[in-house]
């Protein structure tokens, strides 16, 4: 996970997003699936750390589901610290109102996927579906490679 997020690693990234797409595949959970959203990063932080790691995951679950992955529905409309020294409460005051929707009609009466590399108490997840789910007649399912006991 370190690999992916801190070291560069999209081919490791690649590989990851497409066992999740066989997961997916398997499962009868995602079977009408219409499209992938990978959770955004902040321009500035993508610009630093070179990719979107949620977007490489994405494009490894795209090549295995054969689906569109839409990354610039969503946005996110400010720079936020890191979460991982929050404690559960600073990171949902955190993620209040940090994402819009800019391409609602791309959503509307669909059913996305939204995709994340870590969950740990689900304050980003939490913001960023609800405002694709307010956005629209739009039916929401969320994954993420991993999730964090802390």
């Amino acid at each position: 996970m370190h690999g992916l997020k801190y070291n560069g690693n999209k081919e490791l990234g690649l590989y990851l997003g497409r066992l999740m797409g066989h997961a997916f595949a398997e499962s009868n959970r995602f079977r009408y699936i219409d499209a992938l959203i990978p959770l955004p990063l902040f321009p500035a932080k993508e610009q630093k750390r070179g990719y979107n790691q949620a977007t490489v995951l994405c494009e490894g679950i795209a090549e295995v589901l054969e689906k569109p992955i839409l990354k610039d529905v969503i946005i996110r409309t400010s720079h936020t610290d890191t979460q991982t020294k929050k404690n559960r409460i600073e990171r949902w005051a955190n993620m209040e109102g940090r994402f819009e929707v800019v391409k609602p009609g791309a959503i509307k009466d669909k059913h996305v996927l939204l995709i994340d590399d870590v969950i740990t108490t689900g304050a980003t997840l939490e913001a960023c579906g609800a405002s694709l789910v307010e956005a629209g007649n739009t039916q929401l399912s969320i994954a993420t490679l991993c999730f964090s006991s802390r």
